[in-house]
């Protein structure tokens, strides 16, 4: 495996990016898989998927990258869980599809367990020794719940209050538990460029006036700004006039003022957009080192603010930024590129994000 250490200065004004190998070697891309991912909080689903007692939803995390087999359980007590979804006697995945069941039992040789995820029984076992054990259990998932959004972690370094604080204390007034899912306006996108380079470049606004005139003429690039926090940045837009704004209410963080949207990234790979329609949430899915897909999910709050202000457009937006990011892609490549500066002013959140890169890396 390639060295995947660098560091990033601390001090903005001196610090250089990551050498470009980060974006191009696969050995820094696998040590991202365990080092990043599966140490840090996914949204793996809505409390919708398992609304009722007994219903389970079977999901992988990730998939083409981690690819961890899980299951999410509303047992008959009403409590949710997140559990492995591999066999612990020979490694079958246990569910293999939704719906709602009394036990969870695998078809392969017939183990049964609750839907808590405990041992219940296990044919033609009677002989075996010092069985079962606690080893006979499927694995528990941390499983944490923010409104009607579920997240897991597979082993979090980071407290799930401590990673969602910022978002949840910042927008607590707005009314999560009655957006409403719109599927129309829900798809993925297949990028051509390293996960990485598709994170950075949402973090900054500074390429609004060069790649996105759309965007550009609802947005007041002046005074957009960037808030840090520990593993979250916020880059809080305002409108340019006359276009949809929220109106925060007396008490809140943002009071007397009409932000146009509140665009949050969760580190590693995690995007709210909040809009007075509602929220696009973009989760960004390494597939390779130089291949990512992001899933935009919409919920929707107002749906008569649709066509209003800087959650106009978001198809737009992204076409353009992907074709950004892909050509980024084939620039670090190069055998003359390795690393470059921030701009102190408008790339905080980038260097933010690099940081914690070379923190976990």
């Amino acid at each position: 495996m390639s060295d995947s250490s660098f560091e990033i200065d601390a001090d903005i004004r001196c610090a250089w990016t990551p050498p470009s190998r980060v974006y191009n070697d696969v050995g820094i891309y696998n040590a991202a898989k365990e080092r990043i991912f599966a140490r840090s909080w996914q949204l793996v689903g809505h409390v919708d998927d398992v609304r009722t007692a007994g219903q389970v939803h079977p999901f992988t995390m990730l998939e083409g990258s981690l690819d961890e087999p899980l299951l999410l359980v509303r047992d008959r007590d009403d409590a949710l869980h997140c559990l492995s979804n591999v066999c612990t006697h020979r490694g079958m995945i246990v569910c293999e599809h939704g719906g709602v069941e009394s036990s969870l039992r695998c078809r392969y040789h017939g183990r049964r367990f609750g839907l808590g995820g405990a041992f219940e029984s296990m044919p033609e076992f009677e002989e075996a020794a010092d069985f079962p054990a606690k080893s006979d259990d499927l694995s528990r998932v941390s499983l944490e719940r923010w409104g009607p959004f579920l997240f897991a972690a597979i082993d979090p370094v980071m407290p799930f209050d401590e990673w969602i604080g910022p978002v949840r204390d910042r927008v607590e007034w707005l009314p999560l538990d009655e957006f409403t899912f719109d599927a129309s306006r829900s798809r993925d996108y297949l990028v051509g460029s390293n996960w990485a380079l598709y994170c950075e470049n949402y973090l900054e606004g500074f390429h609004i006036p060069f790649v996105h005139a759309s965007l550009n003429e609802v947005v007041d690039y002046g005074s957009y700004r960037t808030e840090l926090s520990r593993y979250a940045s916020l880059q809080l837009g305002f409108s340019s006039g006359g276009d949809a704004v929220f109106e925060p209410p007396a008490g809140s963080a943002d009071a007397g003022t009409e932000p146009a949207a509140y665009y949050y990234f969760l580190f590693p790979n995690l995007m709210l957009n909040f809009y007075p329609w509602g929220l696009s949430i973009n989760v960004v899915k390494p597939v390779a080192v130089d291949r990512t897909r992001v899933s935009f999910t919409t919920y929707v709050m107002d749906a008569s603010k649709l066509q209003e202000g800087a959650g106009v457009g978001l198809d737009r937006v992204e076409r353009e930024d992907e074709a950004i990011v892909e050509l980024v892609q084939q620039g670090v490549r190069s055998r003359l590129y390795d690393r470059g500066r921030y701009s102190p002013t408008r790339e905080q959140g980038t260097h933010h994000f690099h940081r914690l890169l070379a923190e976990f890396l």
